[in-house]
């Protein structure tokens, strides 16, 4: 008799994977573009399904995986390391190690302000701006307006951005922080309605569109501000109150600092991955550098991980930055299984759920892979888009209690995102629901 079962369930489970094959296979939606895909059942260490898995792919945010991953390895899940210093004498010479937390309008730590604070010493900013390149590789230089392409930095503060926002019930919009409001002027447009915001290309000056009808809805934009050695030592000096003096001297760079632990690297995981944040990947992928040598290096902490925490996977990360902005990153679907199974090994499963989006829940995908009526998620999952790259990766649980690894990665497609995802939503649930 058990022999009798096992048999219909091993039919059934053939039937299902027969099934979902044809659903991919057989798309007339998923058939304009290419697609890799990779279903594991990692219990059975077997292959369910397998499209183009060898094949590379330009990821996209399916990136901040590789991200993620690195960063938990090397930072673990406690405070990071936010500011380095010396104290020499009456002195203190302080510089930066990544930290994005620093006044961040949703993380807000204050540690290193209070800290600057509290010093009855001189304080030094020194100057190590130049180890990081505003922009990554690859990345366009019409993005110098939008949060998505926020210039990254040795030493961020206030998330190195402008917000405006707007919430229900009121008439006027506030700046974030208040200190560029002068740097603001309206301008009226009869062709545009409501508020929209710019930046010169160059400077901070900001401006806004105002039409004649204008909006009381809530909004929230924020716009990248430039960023500077000079600015950041100005901003740090209004922030604490105190006389902040720039200097330049790299052999205080070649000394070990003392290092000040600021903001929680579970709040930067779960910010970062849920909204997709492009701004916290990168900064993620500056501090794992500083941990690892005490210099600033996205390309060595790259290099760094794939060499001894990914020599592992079956095909070589090519790997630029930390977000996936750049369309010179390019990964191969098996090579994400892998890596998603090394997650699932190394990080606890309510971590992943705190951090991952949720189908029909949370984060980017809030509004997709919905589970049925009073059920949990079933989709826990990254997302990725650019204009020739939409992906998806994670895990998904069957209503059968199983948690399987899935990655697809779709490019060159000329359709909507909309419709990618609404055809890959159907053969999702459809594993969700008969595997």
């Amino acid at each position: 008799m058990k022999k009798l079962l096992l048999g219909l369930l091993v039919i059934f489970s053939s039937c299902t994977v027969q099934k979902i094959n044809k659903s991919l296979k057989n798309s007339e939606i998923l058939d304009q573009g290419h697609m890799g895909f990779m279903l594991l059942d990692p219990d059975k260490d077997k292959v369910l399904v397998d499209i183009n898995s060898d094949k590379y792919f330009i990821p996209a945010s399916n990136t901040k995986l590789f991200t993620f991953y690195t960063s938990y390895s090397i930072l673990g899940d406690d405070l990071v390391n936010g500011l380095n210093y010396l104290e020499r004498g009456d002195s203190l010479i302080f510089w930066g190690t990544g930290d994005p937390g620093l006044l961040h309008p949703d993380l807000k730590n204050t540690v290193a302000i209070d800290f600057l604070k509290s010093s009855d010493k001189k304080l030094y900013l020194l100057d190590n701006f130049d180890q990081i390149d505003a922009f990554g590789s690859g990345w366009s230089w019409d993005w110098y307006n939008y949060y998505y392409a926020t210039e990254r930095s040795s030493l961020p503060i206030y998330g190195n951005i402008v917000r405006f926002k707007q919430v229900q019930g009121q008439s006027n919009f506030s700046i974030i922080p208040e200190r560029f409001s002068p740097l603001l002027e309206a301008k009226k447009t009869n062709d545009w309605k409501g508020y929209r915001f710019r930046r010169d290309r160059f400077l901070n000056q900001f401006s806004y569109q105002l039409g004649d009808n204008t909006s009381s809805e809530p909004f929230e934009t924020d716009i990248p501000f430039v960023t500077s050695a000079e600015f950041t030592a100005k901003l740090l000096s209004e922030a604490t109150g105190k006389n902040i003096t720039l200097i330049k001297k790299e052999s205080y760079l070649e000394l070990e600092p003392k290092k000040l632990q600021t903001t929680p690297a579970d709040s930067i995981y779960a910010q970062m991955m849920k909204i997709s944040d492009n701004f916290l990947a990168e900064q993620l992928m500056v501090l794992v550098s500083d941990q690892l040598n005490n210099t600033l290096s996205i390309s060595d902490a790259i290099a760094y991980s794939k060499e001894n925490l990914l020599a592992d996977l079956p095909d070589e990360p090519l790997w630029v930055d930390g977000s996936g902005l750049s369309s010179k990153n390019m990964f191969t679907p098996r090579s994400i299984i892998a890596l998603l199974g090394k997650i699932r090994a190394e990080v606890p499963l309510e971590k992943i759920k705190a951090y991952f989006p949720a189908g029909g829940e949370s984060g980017t995908i809030r509004n997709w892979y919905k589970a049925d009526e009073g059920q949990a998620p079933y989709i826990y999952a990254k997302t990725g888009t650019l204009s020739m790259s939409n992906a998806l990766s994670g895990f998904l649980l069957t209503k059968s209690g199983k948690i399987l690894h899935f990655s697809c990665i779709l490019n060159n497609y000329a359709l909507p995102s909309s419709d990618l995802k609404r055809e890959l939503e159907k053969t999702l649930y459809l594993i969700h629901d008969r595997y």
